[in-house]
Parts: C-alpha cells; structure tokens; sequence
C-alpha cells in the first residue's frame, strides 16, 4: 500500500537561532514533518553541529549548519545565498533569533538599543527580502516569532519590548509586501521557557497565575504552531497567533 509523504517533503525551511530552546524544538518539528533544515545560529555553533548530526542520522541529507552575525549588514544576502546554494530552493523562513535582556530606561545605551534592534527587527526585515525570491517561487511561508511583551510592554525591557512591538508590525506590512504568493505570519509566546539567566519560583508561579490555563507551555507549543501555519492553514496570512495560555486574553 502506498504511503503518504510527509507534509513537507521536499521543502527546505531555514530557521535562524536553530541550534537552542525554541529554535532547536521547531527544527525538530519541521524535520519530523518532512521538512530539509537549514539551521542558522551564530554563538551556538556546537549545538547546532550536534542537532544537525542527529537529524542526518534520521534522514541523510536533510540538515545543515549555516553560522552568521544577522546584525551585519551584509549577513542577510550571504545566508540566504549559502542556503539556496546547499539546497537549490527555500520555502519557509522562521525568523526565530533573538537577544532578551533588561534595558531600563533610565541607563538605557545606543548599543543596547542596536543590538536589540538589530537581531530581533533588522535581521527578520532583511532575510525576508532577501529570500522573497525564492520564497515567491515557492509559494512559501514566513513566520516571524513575536513575543506577547510586543503586545504589552515588559517594565524594565523597554528596548526589547519596542523592537518586538515593532516586528508584530513588520509581519502584518510583509504580508502585504509579498502578497500573494507568500504568507507571513507570527507567533507570540507566552511563559514557555524561562530565561537562562534564571528565575526564581515565586516568579514563575506570579507569571503562571497570569495564565488561563494556570500552567507554563513548552517549546513544543511553539514548533507545533509552526508546523501547523506551514501545513494547515493555506489562507492564513498577516496574522499573529498568541500561544500563550490565555495570558493576552486576561489583559493584566
């Protein structure tokens, strides 16, 4: 009896911060649903290295490594090419990369602002144009992974908070931009990792209680929702989807 192929046999998705938490479980997700994976990373090469290792274990051919500092201005072009020279095409870009930390805003820096900036704003904006091309001829996808502190600001994170609110609006423009052959959408997590700074318990409980479903997620909430805008919602586009367990719904 023949099979069914997996969903996205024969697509090649790029996931940029690939290697780590979130990323490395939407990698996993993709891979699983047929997907080849181009994983980017930038500080965290080794780890990416061992996860591409284990997806070539499971199915030859289908990972490789791409290392870059999206903050360059030039870093943009050069991944994209590099990927569609290993792969021959792209259709589905997942701008997951990101910095977190305080900047509060009385000690708030120009460098702090740009780096913010610059890996969570400019790199989604500029491998978005980069790969239109191929992901027009693709019909392909763009998911740009939000935050809800985009939504509502985090106190004490005033520059990380403004360039997520920021790209929450990028995605809806970039829907429109690349219409109609490419959808772009988002997704805004909620408590589904602690930072690796760390955090206390009273802390994680006071974010839980915010929660409607009054529990943490996990990263596979995020990669399953990736999956799901890659393969199961074709007329779904300039939309950002909270995976939050009620947290934005609450408003408090």
């Amino acid at each position: 009896m023949a099979t069914t192929p997996p969903a996205l046999a024969g697509q090649t998705a790029l996931v940029t911060g690939g290697a780590r938490r979130v990323g490395a479980e939407i990698v996993r997700h993709l891979h699983a649903a047929g997907a080849t994976l181009a994983i980017h990373c930038h500080r965290s090469l080794p780890e990416a290295q061992a996860l591409a290792a284990e997806l070539e274990a499971q199915r030859s051919g289908s990972a490789a490594v791409f290392a870059a500092d999206l903050r360059q201005p030039e870093a943009a072009p050069r991944l994209i090419d590099a990927v569609i020279a290993r792969f021959g095409g792209l259709g589905l870009l997942v701008n997951n990369a990101a910095s977190f930390y305080p900047t509060p805003w009385p000690t708030v820096t120009p460098a702090q602002w740009a780096d913010l900036i610059g890996t969570n704003l400019q790199a989604p904006l500029f491998l978005a144009q980069a790969a239109s091309a191929p992901l027009r001829r693709a019909r392909g996808l763009i998911v740009n992974i939000v935050d809800i502190h985009g939504l509502r600001a985090l106190p004490g994170y005033i520059a990380y908070s403004t360039s997520k609110a920021a790209l929450i609006h990028l995605t809806r423009a970039l829907a429109r931009e690349l219409a109609p052959e490419v959808r772009v959408n988002g997704i805004a997590p909620g408590p589904v990792l602690w930072p690796e700074a760390g955090m206390d318990e009273a802390q994680q409980q006071e974010i839980i209680s915010r929660t409607l479903l009054q529990r943490a997620g996990s990263p596979a909430d995020i990669a399953a929702a990736v999956v799901f805008f890659a393969t199961a919602a074709p007329y779904v586009t300039g939309q950002i989807l909270a995976v939050d367990g009620g947290r934005s719904v609450r408003g408090s």
